[in-house]
């Protein structure tokens, strides 16, 4: 029982953090119709950013805040300069797009910082907490704690403020959008800095658990992806479980048959998802294959 628990509490924090960057992957899609693979590179900026600007001086939380603007800053300037100008091109073109500036992002990052690993001070100790026979890190339920947070901060964003629903109606129809007067360029902007913002929370969060480096991002983009897939691309409730999902299928996985193959767990789910379910577990509209 007890490492049957050790294993649950592993699974759901890396979990957690898939869940984060499949939400990412939900709010672009939905918004633009762009399934955004430099979605992971803002998890490496938030955490790369957060250890280089608290080791220059800065406090924690303005070190992470700072960093976080930065994720913004270049979901922003994505959109703008690669996806923008793209408008109207077939989705491989846009997910080229977004690749090759995923592989531009990473050569930037290894100028401005290094290709070493680092880690961040957990934010409340690092004793763990007993419980029932196994233990869990006080920044594991910092993780999961924030990506309730943010699905719920995301969830009443879309479906109470009027951005949210400029958001929601840009997804759904962009010529009847712009009709009734919403600014789909600014709407389209606004999702992929929310979304980076997202992405650079998560890398802040887990950080101080899995280390981070200038190319961590292409393995949690790889995972985010898997878990939207599995969820339903386009759904944010199918984001959040499918990367619970695919976190406690690789921690249990790991625990019982081997952590050689805990990375192919979420590449087997791709599969079995397109194969058997390409809507996914919560999808409803329609799927276009590309």
């Amino acid at each position: 029982m007890a490492e049957f628990l050790q294993l649950l509490f592993s699974g759901l924090t890396v979990g957690a953090v898939y869940a984060l960057v499949a939400l990412g992957f939900t709010l672009i899609y939905n918004a633009s119709d762009v399934i955004n693979f430099a979605q992971g590179d803002f998890v490496m900026i938030g955490g790369m950013g957060t250890v280089f600007l608290a080791a220059s001086g800065l406090s924690l939380p303005l070190a992470a805040f700072i960093a976080i603007l930065a994720a913004v800053a270049v979901g922003l300037l994505l959109h703008r300069l690669a996806i923008e100008p793209a408008r109207g091109a077939s989705p491989v073109a846009l997910i080229m797009i977004t690749i090759g500036a995923s592989i531009f992002i990473k050569g930037v990052a290894q100028v401005v910082f290094d290709k070493q690993f680092h880690s961040l001070p957990a934010f409340t100790g690092s004793d763990p907490i007993a419980l029932g026979g196994a233990t869990i890190l006080p920044q594991s339920l910092w993780v999961v704690g924030g990506a309730i947070v943010l699905f719920v901060a995301l969830y009443l964003f879309l479906e109470r403020t009027l951005l949210g629903k400029a958001v929601l109606a840009t997804a759904a129809n962009r010529l009847a959008a712009r009709l009734v007067g919403i600014n789909v360029k600014v709407i389209l902007a606004l999702a992929f800095g929310v979304s980076a913002a997202i992405g650079a929370i998560a890398g802040v969060l887990v950080t101080p658990i899995t280390l981070t480096r200038y190319d961590i991002g292409t393995l949690f983009a790889l995972k985010g992806f898997a878990a939207a897939m599995v969820g339903g691309m386009g759904h944010p409730l199918g984001a959040v479980v499918g990367g619970v999902l695919i976190g406690l299928m690789e921690a249990f996985g790991a625990g019982y048959i081997s952590s050689t193959y805990k990375d192919g767990v979420a590449f087997l789910a791709i599969l079995l998802v397109l194969f058997f379910m390409p809507r996914g577990l919560f999808g409803g509209g329609s799927v276009e294959r590309v």
